[in-house]
């Protein structure tokens, strides 16, 4: 017999995982949506986030508001020269070029953390009053575990409202349906691009930070796996759709944490295989994903 309260635990977790995964997946799809383009650099910039705040916190003391807002700013940058420098130029190329593209990328930003940092794990410890527990009903959570919830709700009303009713996120609508045509019409599509590239670096890093929060840990390759089981988020919610991306995360993230808290404890190690094993089912009966349309080649 499953204790009701340890259900809980692990669905409330699960929820929180979905939450960060979520906060990934938007990125991912927001770029696809638009360039057909999956970047699979976009767990390394939440890594590099991760370290720009590590940094600032333990080498200059700043405060862990303004090291959240200049790393944001700096992984902003670094996702905005990555397009420019390794997307621009293959705009017009193959998606399997792009594809090798933004792997390529990855590696190198791995690569460039490790020679940098080193390999090894670093410790990220928060402050006190963010590792605080709270006892709501029969379960517990951490301050950073209701942030996580709430930030993930604040970013999703906010994007809605920019795609929406913001002449960028009409633009953005309409090089999602077409780019050719949204580039005839006179849409700056590199204003476009650039600005999907700047929303979802500083979400990775936003994202970045929860995850490290939770983990206690950064290393070079901590955004690498999340950012893949985000990626099969949005490809389990329908690629390109936001709002199945969203559902996508959290479907994962509650999948993942009931798997590793209900099978014998020698069973856990495959938590990640079944997330990817969960995706597969999923697309075997719904290859668009679950809110993905039929997909058409755009001229």
């Amino acid at each position: 017999m499953i204790n009701s309260a340890y259900f809980m635990s692990m669905l409330i977790s699960g929820l929180k995982l979905g939450s960060i995964y979520a906060i990934v997946a938007i990125g991912y799809s927001i770029v696809y949506g638009i360039l057909r383009l999956i970047n699979f650099a976009h767990g390394d910039i939440m890594t590099i986030g991760v370290y720009i705040i590590l940094m600032l916190m333990n080498q200059a003391g700043v405060p862990i508001p303004a090291a959240l807002l200049i790393s944001v700013a700096f992984s902003v940058g670094v996702g905005l020269l990555i397009e420019r420098l390794a997307y621009r130029p293959l705009r017009d190329a193959s998606e399997e070029t792009t594809l090798i593209s933004s792997l390529a990328v990855s590696a190198l930003l791995q690569n460039m953390l490790q020679m940098v940092f080193s390999a090894q794990r670093q410790p990220f410890m928060l402050p006190e009053a963010l590792r605080t527990t709270h006892k709501i009903g029969i379960v517990n959570l951490s301050t950073i575990n209701i942030i996580t919830f709430i930030s993930t709700a604040i970013f999703l009303v906010i994007l809605h409202l920019v795609l929406t009713k913001t002449r960028i996120g009409t633009a953005m609508r309409a090089c999602s349906e077409n780019l050719r045509a949204a580039r005839l019409m006179g849409v700056n599509v590199n204003r476009v691009v650039m600005t999907a590239f700047a929303i979802g670096s500083g979400l990775a890093v936003i994202a970045g930070f929860l995850l490290a929060g939770e983990y206690k840990t950064v290393y070079p390759s901590l955004g690498f796996v999340p950012g893949l089981k985000a990626f099969c988020a949005a490809v389990i919610g329908g690629i390109g759709s936001l709002g199945g991306a969203v559902t996508g995360a959290f479907i994962i993230g509650i999948a993942e944490m009931l798997f590793a808290g209900l099978v014998p404890t020698t069973m856990t190690a495959y938590r990640d295989a079944f997330v990817f094993l969960l995706m597969v089912i999923v697309l075997l009966f719904r290859p668009n994903g679950l809110f993905g349309g039929s997909e058409t080649a755009r001229s």
